[in-house]
């Protein structure tokens, strides 16, 4: 998918920090030559590279070599606009997670996460660089993870021990200011930028659920994500491909090459100019109609696995724990909990 920017909005977490530092918002955008009448476009949107350029002009007008670190602190739902409040109004942690994934273009097309379970543990890893161009600086990485950590904690209500922190980039020379966000000091020059707790994390039940709210912000977002993909619609276009042809069969690469009347090879090619894959896309179509079913209580497992064409009830149970990090019937549970909650 071709780049959409950053919305305008993700400045005002940089103007926040500049202010709670104790500087004047306005001197610091005649600092960095940005132009403060962009902030009254609320559908303006900004290249990725340029916020980039402001947060390290912040960190330098600031002097705070870690600005980025302590700007993930101060990180509010309220800042990520609609995404924020679907967040915020999602079931479980996880949910909030994928919500992340199905939403975050509507803040910033291209910086996106995804997490992987591993035994008891589960690693989140963030992924912020420009297509085709290399890793991004410290602060903006630092703050990603930061603002991840906080809001992590805030969605559940809970202290959430941290196993594991790591940064592809190296130690600064001062790395005491890591421990009271973290509660630990990072690795540093690793493969990859990732956060690792327990799996249990992604179970938690959010404090601020709440399904109506919530079915109000999805559609929302759901608009206004289309909005922002019409420039970019073969990837959408092969996803509803592939809901049309459930339950009655789950499509091939080949099958739907044919149905869009090209080679095999050149969708593949197509796909891959929108940094996906027809695999990607396939698992995320099962996903969602999984998650769909599973809340729909007349359905077994045994149902769903059937009109997901998965070969038996177990190779679904591993495919959705894969996913989210919960069984079927974990996942189940949250609802209900949730349910209760929010009836209650």
């Amino acid at each position: 998918m071709k780049s959409q920017g950053v919305a305008i909005s993700m400045v005002y977490p940089i103007l926040k920090t500049v202010v709670q530092k104790g500087f004047d918002s306005e001197q610091f955008c005649n600092y960095a030559s940005f132009d403060g009448s962009l902030l009254q476009d609320v559908e303006a949107r900004i290249s990725g590279e340029e916020l980039e350029r402001l947060t390290i002009a912040a960190a330098h007008f600031t002097k705070d070599t870690h600005f980025g670190l302590h700007q993930g602190q101060i990180m509010e739902f309220a800042d990520m606009g609609i995404l924020g409040y679907v967040m915020m109004h999602s079931q479980t942690v996880v949910d909030a997670l994928a919500a992340y994934q199905r939403y975050n273009v509507l803040l910033c097309s291209g910086f996106n996460l995804d997490w992987d379970v591993d035994g008891e543990d589960v690693r989140i890893s963030m992924f912020l660089q420009h297509p085709g161009q290399g890793q991004m600086s410290r602060h903006c990485i630092e703050d990603m993870a930061s603002s991840l950590f906080r809001l992590i904690g805030r969605l559940s209500n809970r202290v959430i021990p941290l196993l594991e922190v790591a940064f592809r980039h190296e130690a600064t020379v001062d790395v005491t200011p890591y421990q009271p966000v973290f509660g630990r000091i990072p690795r540093f020059a690793a493969n990859s930028n990732y956060l690792r707790f327990s799996k249990d994390v992604l179970q938690y039940p959010v404090l601020y659920s709440d399904a109506k709210l919530l079915s109000i912000f999805e559609n929302i977002a759901q608009e206004t994500r289309q909005e922002l993909t019409q420039a970019s619609r073969f990837t959408e276009q092969v996803i509803q491909w592939i809901r049309s042809c459930m339950p009655s069969y789950f499509p091939s690469l080949q099958q739907t090459a044919d149905f869009l009347q090209m080679s095999s090879r050149t969708l593949q090619h197509k796909l891959k100019e929108e940094n996906t894959t027809y695999n990607d896309l396939s698992i995320q179509v099962r996903k969602e109609l999984a998650m769909g079913y599973l809340r729909k209580w007349e359905f077994s497992v045994g149902d769903i696995a059937y009109v997901l064409h998965f070969s038996e009830p177990s190779a679904f149970q591993n495919a959705f724990k894969k996913w989210t990090g919960l069984t079927p019937g974990q996942y189940r549970a949250t609802i209900q909990s949730g349910q209760m909650r929010v009836n209650g």
